[in-house]
């Protein structure tokens, strides 16, 4: 038996300058961390001999199969068979969080799966091939409408400045702000669950059609990001994290009709007047985690203005995923 723990992961600037369709003539830039909350697959041989079927998926639902062309689980069902894998195995999924909330998940799956399956195999596999890979299969193989900066948090996890080129190559870059600051940022964080689930790649692909009219946006969004490290690695207060969470919210917001509602900007309207120096809905929108930068002089008084909506604490700088048990 093989399990494998994947980070789930908070981007706090720079996203949609991570797709190729802008960095590829601009450059691109995120910063972000991957959080202590985690996908875990386990996955052990399948006596398919002694039963009817020879594949055996548990996540939502259960899924036995005769074999690979049966899975209903397309990312499944595609990852298996770039792996050739047909037959003789198990696999079963569970999350610390709900999925299709923001924080990267259906990445996490797939780092996470390919992560367990060249384990199963009897294979080592590197951070880079493995952001890699996921990479390859999302865009290519399954044709979804993401970047790069999800499959790179989960391969390697860490709270890092990546950086992405022209001819589609990436760095990452760990933030080494010192112990003080990396708590004080981590203590001013508030993460609020809106209740709201949806499929980020809806969401892109309707930013993606409207590149041309977004790149004034998208270029103050990448400029944000070295602000921010700018910020973190300059040893004074980080409250101006805050304030450049707050311009980067309003220009997202601008990329698409669909990216916020009626709902979430109420929230996140309470929220700044509830202490809040500045936040942002993760992921592409549309539901999911309101990330919020709250100082803690604020911090009872935003509490009490959201007693009715569930907070999530996390840690930044998790670990990138890796075989957390490998045997019987």
């Amino acid at each position: 038996m093989i399990i494998v723990r994947t980070p789930l992961r908070i981007s706090l600037f720079g996203g949609g300058t991570d797709f190729p369709e802008y960095f590829k003539a601009n450059g691109g830039g995120v910063i972000g961390s991957a959080i202590d909350k985690y996908i875990y697959h386990t996955l052990s041989h399948f006596p398919s001999w002694l039963f009817e079927h020879k594949i055996r998926f548990a996540y939502r639902i259960v899924e036995q199969v005769p074999d690979v062309e049966h899975i209903k689980h397309r990312p499944f069902k595609e990852i298996l068979k770039y792996h050739g894998i047909h037959e003789n195995i198990e696999v079963n999924l569970a999350s610390d969080l709900p999925s299709f909330t923001g924080l990267g998940s259906s990445s996490s799956f797939t780092v996470g799966l390919i992560k367990g399956l060249n384990a199963f195999k009897g294979q080592l596999i590197g951070m880079k091939e493995l952001a890699q890979t996921a990479i390859h299969l999302e865009r290519n193989v399954l044709e979804e409408s993401v970047g790069f900066q999800d499959q790179l948090f989960a391969s390697y996890g860490g709270f890092n400045h990546i950086k992405f080129y022209g001819n589609e190559s990436f760095d990452v870059e760990r933030i080494n702000v010192n112990e003080g600051q990396t708590q004080e940022l981590s203590d001013n964080l508030i993460l609020l669950y809106t209740g709201m689930t949806r499929r980020a790649s809806d969401i892109e692909e309707e930013k993606l059609k409207r590149m041309d009219k977004n790149l004034s946006s998208l270029d103050r969004m990448y400029a944000c990001v070295d602000e921010a490290r700018k910020v973190l690695s300059s040893g004074d207060s980080i409250d101006d994290i805050g304030h450049l969470l707050d311009e980067s919210w309003q220009l997202k917001r601008s990329l698409s009709g669909d990216v916020t509602n009626p709902h979430i900007d109420d929230a996140y309207k309470l929220g700044m007047q509830s202490g809040a120096l500045g936040g942002k809905l993760l992921g592409a929108g549309g539901g999911g985690f309101l990330l919020f930068y709250v100082p803690k002089r604020e911090q009872h008084r935003f509490r009490s203005a959201f007693s009715n909506m569930h907070e999530v604490a996390v840690t930044l700088n998790a670990q990138g995923s890796s075989v957390i048990h490998a045997g019987s």
